[in-house]
């Protein structure tokens, strides 16, 4: 068994505690810790540090997508939702509906939602990116108002972005 390694990062919407190994990141996920607790430091493989560096480049504005290896530990349909959400377009949104369309399961947007409520990945796999069909905000195991945060500074980040282009 790989040792499992923690860092946090504090991020503007709280503070997000990564796990790993020194092969990949298992789980980017919001904590409730007051607090950082887990500091980057020599012994911190480089994979951990690069996820470190990747988050803090997307709230500074400047990723906007991830390159970091990580590992999905869940079922092969949960797998292929996961995957379908990184094909969202950083700034743009889709619903349950057409992740279950993309991977060809049409009807199973009840278990899309379940497998994107289970995303282990914050951020680096978008799931803030999904709304429901009626255009509002759904669950978000971060709680809605960092989602919503989450897609306003990728509207804002983007708009900025496009001015200096």
């Amino acid at each position: 068994m790989s040792k499992i390694y923690a860092i946090d990062y504090h991020s503007p919407i709280g503070i997000i505690e990564v796990m790993g190994t020194e092969e990949a990141v298992f789980s980017i996920l919001f904590s409730e810790k007051e607090a950082v607790f887990h500091l980057p430091g020599e012994d911190i493989p480089n994979v951990l540090m690069d996820c470190y560096r990747e988050l803090d480049e997307y709230f500074q504005g400047n990723r906007y997508e991830f390159t970091f290896p990580y590992i999905l530990e869940g079922t092969e349909f949960q797998k292929s939702v996961w995957q379908a959400l990184t094909e969202i377009p950083y700034a743009k949104t889709g619903s349950y509906k057409d992740i279950a369309v993309s991977i060809l399961k049409e009807k199973a947007m009840r278990a899309v939602g379940s497998a994107n409520g289970k995303n282990k990945i914050s951020i680096a796999i978008p799931c803030h990116r999904i709304i429901g069909s009626n255009g509002k905000l759904t669950g978000y195991a971060g709680g809605l108002w960092r989602k919503e945060w989450l897609l306003q500074h990728e509207r804002d980040m983007l708009a900025k972005k496009e001015q200096n282009d």
